[in-house]
Parts: structure tokens; C-alpha cells; sequence
């Protein structure tokens, strides 16, 4: 398979990967319409980083010995349903809006970059249907005698992708006339949220017990 032919693939594959729903999905949405444009965008950034941990093992070989390894397996569901469970719990926690923070210019609520980096960062990298796609991703296009710029490139290019989709995300959600509708219900979108992740992380714990 030559360069522009991986890197199609990649291309196609990778953009339905992070337009499916799931952990980031949800989390970018959140932290949009809660926190504002600059929260999104910094999640993103943070779920990009998180993909460079999956890429490096998958580049380096390590994603089949995982993806087949009972124990690796293993610690990933443990440690990725575990994050999910914490999310989860955290967004049944969230409490209406006082009637002073019913629009998003009023709201006081913040959050540190670094804070919303970190969450993005650990919602991928701790994503335990991960190694799985990588897995599948790397096995198609790639191979093990590719040169490692060909390796360097359609890692970043991933990275790029996912930055791309969950930026745009961050400003759809973002947007004065839909922000504005849902903003004043962000304690329920919170819950939602928090249902979806906990389902979610209990499901993944219960397949690892």
C-alpha cells in the first residue's frame, strides 16, 4: 500500500471513528456548553494528546500483545471503567443553576486549562475500546518495515483529525442562539452525562470481572 492510499484510509476511517459517539463526544459537549468555546477547544487539545499515547504503543507493536494479552486487557478495562464510573458519578452530582447563572455570559463557574486538558488527555487515553480500533486501524494500513517519518506522519495527521472534529464540535456548541437554550439546562445535560458515562463505565468493569 503506497503513502496517499494509507493516508486516505486513514483519513476516512479515523474521521468516522471521532464523529461516532461515545466519552468524547460526550465530554467535549459538555464542557462547550457549560464552561464556553475556549473549554471545548482546550478538551480537544486534551483528547488529541491522549491519542499520542495509543499511537505510540500501536507504532511501537504493542497494540496486538495488548489487545491479546488477558492481563493487559485487563488493567485497561479496570483503569478506563473506572475513569468512567468517576465522570459519571461526578455528572449525577451537578446541581441546577442559580437564577444569577441562567445565561452563559453570567455564568461563574470556570475551570483551569490545565484541569480541562487533564480531562480530555485521560477520557482518551484511558478509553478501553481504544486499543481495539487502533489495533485493527495499524494492522490494515500500516506495517512493521514503514519507514518512521511514514509512522510520524499519519500519527500526527490522527491527532490533527480528531482536533479538527471536536474543534468544530466546540463551536457548534458554542454558538450564542444553541448555547443559550441549552446552558440553562446544563445541570440535566450534566446528569445525562453523567447516566452515560457511568452506564458505560460500568459496563466495560463488568466485563473485566
Amino acid at each position: 500500500m503506497d503513502f496517499w492510499q494509507g493516508f486516505t484510509i486513514v483519513t476516512c476511517v479515523h474521521l468516522l471513528a471521532a464523529a461516532s459517539p461515545g466519552p468524547d463526544f460526550a465530554l467535549v459537549t459538555r464542557q462547550s456548553i457549560l464552561y464556553g468555546r475556549r473549554a471545548g477547544i482546550l478538551t480537544s487539545l486534551g483528547i488529541s494528546l491522549g491519542l499520542s499515547i495509543h499511537i505510540l504503543y500501536s507504532t511501537a507493536g504493542l497494540a496486538a500483545v495488548v489487545a491479546h494479552s488477558p492481563q493487559g486487557m485487563a488493567f485497561i478495562k479496570l483503569a478506563g471503567g473506572t475513569y468512567l464510573v468517576y465522570l459519571g458519578i461526578k455528572g449525577l452530582r451537578a446541581k441546577p443553576r442559580q437564577e444569577a447563572e441562567t445565561t452563559p455570559g453570567q455564568t461563574q463557574r470556570t475551570a483551569s486549562p490545565h484541569h480541562l486538558i487533564a480531562s480530555g488527555f485521560l477520557c482518551n487515553a484511558l478509553n478501553p475500546k481504544a486499543p481495539i480500533y487502533f489495533l485493527s486501524l495499524f494492522t490494515v494500513v500500516l506495517s512493521a518495515d514503514m519507514p518512521l517519518l511514514t509512522l510520524a506522519v499519519y500519527g500526527g495527521w490522527i491527532m490533527l483529525l480528531q482536533m479538527f472534529w471536536f474543534t468544530s464540535m466546540a463551536f457548534f456548541f458554542t454558538k450564542v442562539a444553541i448555547r443559550s437554550r441549552l446552558f440553562i439546562i446544563g445541570h440535566w445535560i450534566d446528569r445525562a452525562f453523567g447516566v452515560a458515562m457511568l452506564t458505560l463505565g460500568l459496563k466495560v468493569l463488568n466485563s473485566y470481572f
